[in-house]
């Protein structure tokens, strides 16, 4: 017995080395897959983004042609004279989307320290889902609401108050009569702006480490001292990401805006006068273009739409940087 047992552990050992070949040949091969199907998903990606900017260049390679960067600067929007300028639209689509930023970005922030330092835990369970699902409603939906709710309450109270006690401003013009302007376009803006930034704000302020929020109670800071000088400059960056991202969602929103802001044809410096945005512009009259230079033009708004955005990244990646510096020369 004892020299059969002395055989075996020979053949043991053999077997377990085969088996520990084996295993290290299929974890090779394994991570040779993975690595494989990441570099062929990042190569897809960017085949993907630079098919998409092809076509549109491509389609508005006439309307370039042809306008130049006047049609930047030109506000006249005439189809059938085959005149098409984009700073009607490029102002509408600025003050719209930064105006929404201004209102989101405070309430988002806010809901987030809510949620994530003071309201108790059952109530950040059924406010949490609640400010996420804001996200989860089409944007059609949102413009109905538009123009069911806000359409008839803007100009009969909302209107004359701001022009009462703001009207020397001349962004708190005369109040209009229509419910449709870029206030009400400004305000559905917000809505779909706010839940981004407040849940990723949330999730950001759960991250700051509990020993420092800690140690500054311990030296007798109070809870707003906290959030200001500990939980704030932590996050700085990611609040300024999330901000970015809103911004890139207002700047891309069509159909709600295309119901709410009057597609006006003017620059007019009142919130209450009708307006129009690229992205809304598009999508009012492509489908129903007749002309293929109006085709061109409105692939020229398209165009300048993914140049605002690519900037606007960049300029998220850069202030981002800068505010990590910024916190580790601090520490």
């Amino acid at each position: 017995m004892l020299e059969r047992a002395v055989q075996q552990v020979p053949a043991r050992r053999v077997a377990a080395s085969r088996s520990g070949a084996f295993a290290r040949s299929a974890d090779r091969i394994g991570d040779a897959v993975l690595q494989a199907l990441c570099v062929i998903a990042a190569l897809l990606a960017i085949l993907l983004l630079a098919a998409i900017v092809y076509e549109v260049v491509g389609s508005a390679s006439s309307a370039i042609g042809r306008y130049g960067l006047g049609f930047l600067f030109h506000r006249a929007w005439k189809p059938n004279f085959e005149v098409f300028g984009a700073a009607v639209a490029l102002f509408g689509t600025v003050v719209t989307s930064l105006a929404a930023l201004l209102i989101a970005v405070p309430l988002g922030v806010a809901i987030a320290l809510f949620l994530s330092t003071l309201a108790p835990g059952r109530v950040r369970s059924v406010i949490g889902p609640l400010v996420e699902m804001l996200a989860a409603i089409p944007s059609v939906i949102l413009g109905f609401w538009g123009i069911l709710v806000l359409a008839p309450l803007l100009p009969a109270h909302v209107e004359p108050f701001l022009h009462g006690v703001f009207g020397f401003l001349p962004i708190f013009g005369a109040p209009e009569q229509s419910g449709a302007s870029v206030l009400n376009a400004v305000l559905i803006l917000t809505i779909m702006v706010l839940p981004i930034i407040a849940s990723i704000s949330r999730d950001l302020f759960l991250t700051v480490p509990r020993e420092l929020t800690d140690g500054a109670r311990a030296l007798g800071s109070t809870r707003w001292e906290v959030v200001r000088g500990v939980v704030l400059p932590s996050t700085a960056s990611g609040i300024i990401a999330a901000s970015f991202l809103g911004l890139g969602r207002a700047l891309g929103e069509a159909i709600a805006v295309a119901q709410t802001i009057g597609a006006g044809k003017a620059i007019s410096a009142s919130f209450f006068a009708t307006g129009n945005t690229a992205a809304s512009l598009i999508a009012q009259q492509y489908f129903g273009a007749t002309d293929r230079m109006q085709v061109s033009a409105l692939f020229y708004l398209a165009v300048i739409l993914l140049v605002i955005g690519l900037v606007a990244n960049l300029a998220a990646q850069a202030i981002a940087r800068r505010f990590d510096v910024h916190v580790a020369l601090a520490r």
